[in-house]
């Protein structure tokens, strides 16, 4: 039996006995101390559960320097799958885009790119040349493309941040923050299966020159899987990084390291606080039903409730058995009701601490009664209000 199962018993079982009055409430749980890391900001994000487990300056300004290129990878990402552009097209090598300063992958204007091998470029070479580039096809200049990122970054709700061009390079309207760095890429991850494991490619090779992923944990660590670096004087030494174990899925961003093995060091202490510390616990799996909800005015008495996602929470290790689900459904329900709608909320706590609040939607449709059954429920509903 896995350690979700065994704790996802436990929890239903305690919950159980709480409720009957059989157990006394358990002490307060305490989270593990936090570690401090030699760098600006720092965040540290469980994409399992969607649960923040460690940060320092989440919605200070700071520079992304090659960071940005995850939405230069994200926006031609869409474009691939919008089909505007394929993986096999030629991409045009401008002056500009030639003669990017910084990280390159060496395209020549008179030597043929495709946007596969430019994608590459970008994300394992950290390429300055290939981001103006592919920004040139996707959206007709580096200036319109910076303008597309906003926009995407609006979307995304990355709040705190404005793009002003495809490579990192330093400018004043050039920021971010560690928060909406972590939103920008859980979204690449979730949004673009298919082409993350191109961030887990170790070294990429074009024009007969070899360049290694600047990522050292992709060397050190066998549960990262991606996903970039960057690097300014102004910066300093950066690094989003991902790591899998089992069903978790950790991603910790660092920026304003000062050196390379710093920025690797730091990363490494959050993803081990993370994955040593908590544990993510499955409570409830996509689809199941959790409760049988009234429904007044429908052709049926009742709906199923439950999650359209599975639903994960993450606690300290041992804290499991101290959750608490609360339930809370609108009232009084009332036909029509669609799959899938939004019909209640479930309030998770531990130790009367908020963990998670996560939507209940109604896992069957209900069609509206006729005139003679409305109009009886009206006046029950009436009634009631007596």
């Amino acid at each position: 039996m896995s350690q979700f199962s065994r704790a996802a018993r436990a929890f239903a079982a305690l919950a159980l006995a709480i409720c009957a009055g059989l157990v006394a409430a358990p002490a307060a749980a305490q989270n593990p101390p936090a570690p401090v890391l030699n760098a600006k900001a720092w965040y540290l994000l469980d994409m399992t559960s969607g649960q923040v487990l460690a940060a320092q300056g989440p919605a200070e300004r700071v520079e992304p320097a090659s960071l940005t290129k995850l939405m230069t990878a994200y926006l031609t990402f869409a474009a691939l799958k919008s089909k505007s552009i394929s993986l096999e097209q030629t991409v045009p090598v401008s002056t500009r885009a030639w003669k990017a300063v910084g990280s390159r992958m060496f395209i020549e204007p008179n030597k043929p790119v495709t946007v596969a091998e430019a994608m590459r470029g970008t994300i394992i070479q950290s390429g300055n040349d290939s981001s103006i580039a592919l920004a040139e096809l996707v959206a007709g200049s580096e200036d319109q493309f910076a303008a597309m990122m906003n926009r995407e970054a609006q979307r995304l709700g990355m709040k705190n941040t404005h793009f002003q061009n495809a490579t990192g390079l330093p400018d004043p309207q050039h920021y971010t923050t560690v928060e909406d760095l972590a939103r920008l890429a859980s979204a690449l991850i979730r949004d673009y299966p298919d082409f993350y494991p191109l961030y887990s490619t170790k070294e990429y090779t074009y024009n007969k020159i070899t360049q290694p992923n600047r990522n050292r944990l992709l060397w050190l660590d066998p549960n990262v899987d991606g996903m970039k670096t960057g690097h300014t004087d102004s910066a300093g030494f950066c690094l989003i990084a991902s790591a899998k174990r089992g069903p978790r899925r950790l991603l910790s961003v660092v920026v304003g390291t000062q050196t390379e093995s710093a920025r690797s060091t730091e990363s490494q202490k959050l993803l081990n606080y993370g994955f040593l510390g908590y544990d993510a616990v499955r409570l409830y799996e996509k689809g199941q039903n959790v409760s049988a909800l009234e429904v007044w005015k429908g052709e049926s008495r009742e709906v199923k409730a439950g999650f359209d996602r599975e639903l994960y929470v993450t606690v300290p290790k041992g804290e499991a058995p101290k959750l608490k689900a609360t339930l809370n459904t609108q009232k009084p329900l009332l036909a029509p009701i669609s799959l899938g709608q939004k019909i209640g909320s479930m309030k998770v706590t531990l130790d009367g601490r908020d963990i998670a609040e996560i939507p209940v939607v109604a896992l069957d449709k209900v069609g509206a009664a006729g005139f003679f059954g409305r109009t009886l429920d009206t006046m029950r509903l009436w009634f009631s209000k007596k």
